[in-house]
């Protein structure tokens, strides 16, 4: 396996985890007025994404390669429309709800490719593989509170 493969792949993730964190910082605090129940969750996320992100750079570093730490065009251009959607929105907090499952499932698509293409070495693939399940099981607890909102 080429080593480039996984550093470019770890930089992807890198990214992915980056757009993460932008989008929680856009998350408004009177969203936790409607939804107080998730504040714990949400916090443990933006824990776990920092987390993420240093390990990410870690691998990068450790095989010698150069850090991307940008993030997605993708990303950019969603939290730039989430901007728009709310301006005309009247309900922020479920909207912002509804934003984090997309961008949970949208990180999960992306790890879950990471491991399946085949480019990352042993050590990189444990580590993503943890990430992965982290990013499983937050999105399961915004999926399932979305469920109760419909």
């Amino acid at each position: 396996m080429e080593n480039t493969k996984t550093v470019a792949t770890l930089n992807d993730l890198l990214n992915i985890t980056n757009d993460r964190i932008k989008g929680f910082t856009k998350v408004e605090d009177k969203v936790w007025d409607s939804y107080p129940a998730l504040k714990l969750d949400y916090d443990q996320m933006v824990r776990e994404s920092k987390v993420m992100r240093a390990d990410l750079i870690d691998l990068i570093n450790e095989r010698g390669g150069e850090v991307d730490d940008t993030s997605t065009i993708a990303g950019a251009l969603h939290r730039g429309w989430i901007d728009v959607k709310n301006s005309f929105s009247g309900d922020h907090a479920e909207s912002t709800i509804q934003n984090v499952i997309f961008g949970e499932k949208a990180a999960i698509n992306s790890y879950q490719e990471a491991l399946q293409n085949g480019n990352l070495c042993p050590q990189s693939t444990i580590v993503v593989a943890n990430q992965h399940m982290q990013l499983q099981t937050s999105y399961q607890k915004f999926e399932n509170f979305e469920k109760l909102l419909n």
